[in-house]
């Protein structure tokens, strides 16, 4: 399997660069040559498979004769130490719970396959890598989590001051060892800013080996796509048609989806459902993409103005309107929605959302509303509700305990570095650290 980026077909590379380079030359996103499709009697048996065999299934197709299939089992054993539940809410509406990996949310895939997918690949290199990795929230712990104590990496996290909830700080910041987190005066957006104009750097490039951990780097998008796989599995005996919820902001997750869809996975249609940070419902109503400043919801993780993967959608659609939003509807939702929503479910159905699972759940209704063809409609519950302690416990008026797994963050002392959100200040403090 051969890999090119969004801004030049013809500039092709193997798996092994795609994922060591993360972001390539020409600040282009890697993406396979041809989109596998996965065999008739893979379908016809996916409800009797196990996650890992699915799971093994897929990412065989992108690894092809790189990694040898025992490197593989390990990957994918490795990856996966825990579950995906489908818990149906209400009728035809399924939350598929990602939150049950070691830092409780769904990057925890991502981040756990693409850690050993760099220490494979990384082990005839002689010089340390540094991954940078832009978060709002849930990567930057996961990442970190997933990368801890693997030698010869060093990692980097940049995130928006004020702008993560305390425990998802904690949860990198308190971690110490190769990890070392950068408390960044701006948005979401700056911080991505700064790891891309990181990569774009001849200086850094030259003197050190620079990776990213985001979702920009092909190896958290193909796990994201396993677990589209396996809810379908679930469902498929219902024999209705399939519809997907993503809960969006760099839109990875979404991306991930398609992805599958391409590989034969029969999507009805996938909502992009985004806070007041719509630019991308915007685009698939009017056709015009606007990038703008993000602005801070409680659904913080999603507070992206410019997604990164926003390219690789119009690369999959061959950047055709009508195409993309045929398969793919928008729906955005203010704050207030959102905390409505989270009452209304706990009230009602006795199921505790996280505000980026509620906007999930928002989109199915909404999707509900104006089509009446019966459906299954499972929609992404990204992160524990107790990653956003404080602003549940406000909403719906209950007290929610914090699982063990957070609870052993909460305790831990945070160490970052401040930096402003101009480039020259925090090239001089990385090389401070990665130079050393």
């Amino acid at each position: 399997m051969r890999f090119y980026s969004t801004n030049n077909r013809k500039q092709l590379t193997s798996l092994k660069s795609a994922v060591l380079q993360g972001l390539a030359a020409d600040n282009g996103l890697y993406m396979p040559e041809e989109i596998p499709m996965l065999s008739k009697s893979f379908f016809d048996g996916i409800h009797e498979m196990p996650f890992r065999q699915i799971a093994m299934d897929v990412a065989a197709k992108f690894a092809g004769e790189e990694i040898p299939p025992a490197d593989l089992k390990k990957i994918i054993d490795h990856t996966l130490q825990f579950d995906a539940p489908l818990v149906e809410i209400e009728n035809n509406i399924s939350a598929l719970e990602l939150f049950h990996g070691p830092t409780m949310a769904f990057k925890d895939f991502g981040a756990r396959f693409m850690s050993q997918l760099l220490a494979f690949f990384s082990t005839r290199l002689k010089h340390e890598i540094v991954i940078l990795v832009a978060t709002s929230g849930d990567t930057g712990s996961a990442v970190a989590n997933g990368f801890l104590g693997v030698p010869g990496i060093r990692v980097i996290v940049l995130y928006p001051s004020g702008k993560v909830s305390d425990i998802q700080e904690k949860q990198f910041t308190t971690l110490g060892k190769n990890i070392t987190a950068f408390e960044v005066m701006g948005t979401f957006d700056d911080c991505q800013r700064l790891v891309k104009s990181a990569f774009l750097d001849g200086d850094l490039r030259d003197s050190f080996f620079l990776t990213s951990a985001n979702s920009i780097n092909i190896a958290r998008l193909i796990p994201q796509s396993f677990y589209y796989f396996y809810a379908y599995a679930k469902r498929k005996h219902h024999q209705k048609p399939v519809v997907f919820s993503v809960p969006s902001g760099n839109f990875g997750n979404l991306t991930g989806g398609v992805l599958a869809k391409r590989m034969g996975l029969p999507v009805e249609k996938f909502i992009a459902a985004t806070n007041v940070n719509d630019v991308v419902p915007e685009y698939l109503k009017t056709g015009n993409m606007i990038p703008r400043p993000s602005q801070h919801t409680i659904s913080n993780a999603m507070d992206v103005g410019n997604p990164s993967n926003f390219a690789r959608l119009m690369d999959l659609y061959q950047n055709d309107f009508n195409s993309i939003s045929q398969e793919i509807e928008g729906y955005a939702f203010t704050d207030s929605e959102t905390a409505a929503a989270m009452q209304n479910v706990a009230k009602q159905f006795q199921y505790t959302l996280d505000p980026h699972g509620a906007i999930g759940y928002l989109g199915l209704k909404q999707y509900f509303s104006g089509h009446e063809r019966e459906v299954n409609g499972i929609f992404l519950e990204t992160a524990h509700p107790a990653k956003f302690q404080e602003v549940v416990e406000q909403v719906i008026h209950q007290k929610i305990s914090l699982p063990p797994t957070l609870e052993k963050f909460a305790k831990g002392k945070k160490q970052s570095l401040l930096t402003s959100k101009d480039y020259a200040d925090f090239k001089k403090s990385l090389i401070g650290v990665i130079g050393k």
